[in-house]
């Protein structure tokens, strides 16, 4: 880099004022090299990373059947749940229900 050859007092502060850049530009850029050597000068690509191409339609599909795997065993459960306290609310008002009178 320019500024690693400066070597008198103030040319460093010339060469920013006169690049438009700050010191705080030199530290990240000298952060970025010890880092990753000069590939970490490499401009970067921003935003979001991109996902890999999803794959077969078997994968796809795969991975909805887990999906809706996942959301029917949460349904399942607050069923269940609900059920219980069915039971519950029915033994306190002196009707205890029985698994016969679940429906099935």
């Amino acid at each position: 880099m320019e500024a690693d050859a400066c070597t008198q007092s103030g040319e460093q502060g010339a060469l920013l004022r006169r690049e438009g850049l700050y010191s705080s530009h030199l530290a990240a850029w000298r952060a970025a090299r010890r880092d990753r050597g000069l590939d970490g000068l490499k401009p970067q690509q921003r935003g979001p990373k991109q996902r890999p191409p999803a794959g077969k339609a078997k994968d796809k599909r795969l991975a909805q059947l887990e999906r809706d795997l996942r959301r029917m065993k949460a349904r399942a459960e607050r069923a269940e749940a609900l059920v219980e306290l069915q039971k519950k609310v029915a033994a306190l008002l002196g009707d205890p229900l029985t698994d016969e009178d679940e429906p099935s």
